[in-house]
């Protein structure tokens, strides 16, 4: 994930339970089509108070575009792919238009097979293509001390897949934002409100590409 972690020692996963959660709760009266931010901690918000998240400012600024979609925030603090796999059919049944899928951090900062985590992904993208919606693939990275290969392969998973399923990739999630302490959280982990604005602005140049001015 996230390339602001100095320590010599590997570091621990984020200390969020699996099963905690900061997601929206949508009204059912707006008829607005629906993008999904499906994620972890980093979609979640985890650590800013609430309406600072990054689908939050992700939202202002759709709307201010003139855009008219809504965003539903899925994230859930400490998700891994695997977790994720097993909540597709709750973001199915929104109907998404598109997807924004931003996972797999969780499993390389705790060490999780490589294969298994682009094996989640991949079932994933298979999932949400199948219900109709468009995808729109967030690349990670990890600490520089988790070693040159497993860095790599990690972040080979998530080109290779934007190759093969032909989606689009945001190809770093926190460009601009990782390893700015001004933007970062004491964590180093978790980007600040100021930080998440920014995520958002990083998203929207590959989310805009696939939405409609007036989608019908």
């Amino acid at each position: 994930m996230l390339a602001g972690c100095a320590r010599q020692e590997r570091p621990a996963a984020p200390a969020e339970p699996a099963g905690s959660t900061e997601t929206a709760t949508p009204a059912r009266s707006d008829s607005r089509p629906v993008i999904v931010a499906f994620g972890d901690s980093l979609t979640a918000g985890h650590g800013v108070e609430p309406g600072l998240s990054y689908p939050d400012f992700l939202q202002k600024e759709l709307d201010r575009r003139g855009y008219g979609y809504r965003v539903v925030n899925q994230g859930i603090s400490g998700d891994t792919s695997g977790g994720g796999v097993a909540r597709v059919d709750a973001a199915v049944s929104l109907r998404p238009r598109v997807v924004i899928l931003e996972l797999g951090a969780n499993d390389g900062l705790r060490g999780l097979p490589v294969e298994a985590t682009r094996s989640n992904l991949a079932d994933m993208i298979d999932a949400f293509h199948r219900a109709g919606a468009e995808v729109l693939l967030c690349g990670m990275t990890l600490p520089r001390n988790y070693g040159s290969d497993f860095i790599k392969s990690f972040e080979t998973v998530f080109r290779d897949l934007a190759r093969e399923k032909k989606t689009p990739l945001v190809p770093f999630f926190l460009e601009g934002v990782a390893m700015r302490q001004d933007l970062m959280q004491p964590d180093a982990l978790h980007p600040t409100a100021r930080g998440n604005a920014l995520v958002a602005e990083n998203v929207l140049k590959y989310l805009e590409p696939l939405l409609k001015r007036s989608p019908g």
